[in-house]
């Protein structure tokens, strides 16, 4: 979660069960990650819990300008063996 909220500048909330269902405990561990990869809040146990945190959607910009640029860093011309066939194509043999 919070190398896919760095690497997308983005913030990130990771939703998930806790408590018990169908008899099995479930461990939770909600949490909010903001766009440098770093946890700003998590669930601290294993019942229903309710996380807030205040996120600042400019604090995505500067990563997504320059380091995660991906429309400026994009080299579509590099993309032609992977376009150009579906499967895998085992190299000649030598």
């Amino acid at each position: 979660v919070q190398a896919g909220a760095y690497q997308n500048s983005t913030w990130v909330v990771a939703v998930a069960k806790a408590g018990v269902e169908d008899g099995f405990p479930l461990i939770g561990g909600s949490l909010i990650v903001d766009p440098d990869g770093e946890i700003v809040a998590e669930a601290e146990t294993e019942g229903d819990e309710l996380l807030v945190h205040p996120c600042d959607l400019d604090a995505t910009i500067f990563g997504k300008k320059t380091i995660f640029d991906f429309v400026r860093h994009r080299r579509i011309e590099h993309y032609g063996l992977i376009t150009s066939r579906a499967g895998v194509v085992p190299p000649p043999e030598v």
